[in-house]
């Protein structure tokens, strides 16, 4: 999302306000954040996160391409953590479990559908078939797998 989208938004959501007053009202709040921060302070915004500001010390380093050791100069870093709330509206939980049973439904389906083609020659396939059907894990692959690389070298 972009500051123009946000404008655009209080624009239309809030009303009251001219396109102007919404940037406006955008435009200070954003400097007040800017200030406040510059300041060494905390922005603690309810239900959806801490703006919070670390020094961080000078470091030895090194340079990635070259190899050579640098220093890292000190300098003052922003960091954003989550609340809880915000987390929890991003990351939605179902209680009753569907999801999860639905993510194990998958990949049957995929299998059976591998153990159509299990009857071609190729070790993958056969590999990740064998636990639906029950059948043993290495005597299907082995097989496939040794008999193509031993009859490329005699022709």
């Amino acid at each position: 999302m972009t500051k123009a989208e946000i404008v655009q938004a209080l624009y239309t959501k809030v009303g009251g306000f001219s396109k102007k007053e919404s940037a406006d009202i955008v435009d200070m709040v954003f400097e007040m954040m800017k200030e406040t921060l510059g300041r060494g302070e905390k922005i603690k915004i309810s239900g959806f996160g801490n703006f919070v500001l670390r020094d961080k010390r000078q470091r030895p380093g090194r340079n990635p391409q070259t190899g050579d050791p640098i220093k890292i100069s000190e300098r003052r870093v922003l960091t954003f953590k989550a609340s809880q709330i915000l987390k929890q509206a991003l990351n939605p939980r179902n209680g009753n479990g569907a999801h999860d049973e639905l993510i194990e439904d998958e990949p049957d389906e995929d299998e059976d559908e591998h153990d159509t083609a299990s009857a071609t020659p190729v070790a993958p396939a056969s590999s990740t078939s064998a636990p639906a059907t029950g059948a043993p894990l290495a005597a299907p692959a082995p097989i496939a797998a040794a008999s193509v690389p031993n009859e490329a070298p005699k022709e």
